[in-house]
């Protein structure tokens, strides 16, 4: 290879390190500014994210309250929030750089592939979210707080008491909320994974055994040690799973309908085939 060629070959990865670069710094300074703004506003978000605890305790009779055993307790807590908020915020600007650095790698049909997937992710993660904070978490929370015991009056027994901390709890609903996002993703990636030919509907109908013994591991790490908390992300995402289902028969329909229009042959041996590959 020649010293020119060498220079030519060199320019496009010289071009697409600097987009790279461009795209990394927009993305990380939307998200600075995004975690800034959230900072300023970190109490009334911090009492938005303890409203399921609140209700909670005010349902048994409580004073709603939080300790904290630390002076800088507080503080970082609210650097966590601002920082869980600017990432909510800033998403869409970074799914936004990402999307502007693949797309001209991409072809046309590939785009208007994969455009709808990018779009869907961010929405089902927001529904897991809303379904984590709005049922998951009040339901959690109200068996968590049913350990409480008071004190017997022959002395008999000790008094259980719920003394939460803010960086506790804090972080207990974040794992909440980031699992089950993460979880709601399931659809968007097994219509991919069918998208591209990698697993078929039958396939998926073929491995629901090994489908719950999956959501149950991934329910197991993703939740506190809890059965409770388990049980209730493993009934989302297995009807995720269902749906999922679905889905990839919705695409295999498409695509046997893009065949036969193209004039090609399109039968149940290769079905069957396409099912044993996505086994």
């Amino acid at each position: 290879m020649t010293e020119k060629q060498i220079e030519d070959s060199s320019a496009p990865l010289i071009d697409h390190l600097i987009e790279l670069r461009t795209r990394l710094i927009r993305s990380i300074a939307a998200f600075v500014v995004a975690v800034m703004v959230c900072f300023a506003f970190a109490e009334p978000l911090f009492e938005f994210l303890a409203e399921p605890i609140k209700q909670a305790m005010l349902n048994r009779g409580h004073d709603p309250a939080l300790i904290f055993t630390g002076a800088h307790k507080v503080f970082f807590t609210y650097v966590s929030v601002a920082m869980f908020g600017g990432l909510f915020i800033a998403f869409p600007i970074i799914a936004t750089q990402l999307w502007r650095f693949v797309a001209p790698g991409l072809y046309k049909n590939e785009q208007s592939a994969f455009l709808p997937f990018l779009i869907a992710s961010p929405l089902l993660f927001v529904l897991g979210a809303a379904f984590a904070y709005y049922a998951a978490l009040p339901l959690a929370f109200d068996f968590f707080l049913s350990f409480e015991r008071p004190a017997d009056p022959d002395g008999g027994g000790i008094k259980i008491e719920f003394l939460g901390t803010v960086d506790e709890y804090l972080g207990l609903t974040m794992k909440f909320i980031l699992a089950f996002g993460i979880c709601f993703q399931l659809p968007v990636v097994l219509t991919l994974m069918g998208k591209a030919g990698l697993v078929g509907a039958q396939g998926l109908r073929k491995n629901r055994k090994y489908a719950v013994v999956g959501v149950l591991v991934a329910a197991a790490l993703f939740t506190p040690p809890d059965i409770f908390s388990m049980m209730i992300l493993f009934v989302a995402v297995y009807g995720l799973y269902e749906v999922s289902i679905l889905l990839v028969q919705q695409v295999e329909k498409k695509r046997e309908e893009k065949l036969r229009a193209e004039g090609y042959d399109y039968d149940d041996d290769d079905e069957d085939e396409d099912d044993e590959d996505g086994k």
